[in-house]
């Protein structure tokens, strides 16, 4: 059985790694940290009393869930809310501004000097992009088995499928990604 300080020590080392990987499912910063949220809260309540070596499979799974069920819920909310966009208008006087949408959207971060750094940045960029256009089975077997260093049968009991799928999703991540990045001219 996990102590209350495991648990906690096992949260927030998966934190980080579990809110990336949630980004690149729903491709929105807040709903990733209310799935995550929802994904440890549910472990600490449910599965609090499992044993320490367990934790990283349970949380990967509810993880699973839950970006699912958010998932079903946007899908339902879209097909009974579709028409509303038709009886709003672009804001309060009607006016739409590209220049304070672009400045929304620019990161806070400041640049870099270095032009090692700022490449190094731009080819992270260029993976994550490529990265978030792997169809979602393909990601979701990557992101488990490279970002988050999960063997192949953890990560086949966390995605509910045979190992033998789990390296077909991964070889073929891996075969898009390579080809992708090789268009773009990054060579790793």
């Amino acid at each position: 059985m996990a102590t209350e300080q495991e648990l906690s020590d096992f949260l927030k080392n998966v934190e980080k790694r579990a809110f990336k990987r949630s980004i690149y499912h729903v491709r929105d910063e807040e709903a990733a940290l209310d799935i995550v949220q929802d994904s440890m809260m549910k472990l600490a309540h449910s599965y609090g009393d499992k044993p320490a070596s367990e934790l990283p499979m349970l949380f990967q799974r509810i993880l699973s869930n839950t970006t699912l069920d958010w998932f079903r819920r946007r899908k339902t909310r879209n097909a009974l809310f579709s028409n509303m966009s038709d009886f709003e208008s672009a804001g309060e006087d009607g006016d739409f501004d590209l220049l304070e949408t672009l400045e929304a959207q620019t990161d806070s971060e400041g640049t870099e000097s270095a032009q090692d750094a700022t490449e190094r940045a731009q080819i992270l960029r260029e993976i994550e992009e490529e990265v978030k256009q792997l169809p979602g089975r393909q990601r979701e077997a990557f992101l488990m088995r490279y970002w988050e260093e999960m063997d192949v049968a953890e990560t086949a009991a966390a995605m509910g499928c045979s190992e033998g799928s789990v390296k077909t999703h991964c070889s073929r991540a891996v075969l898009a990604l390579s080809k992708a990045l090789k268009a773009k001219g990054i060579k790793l």
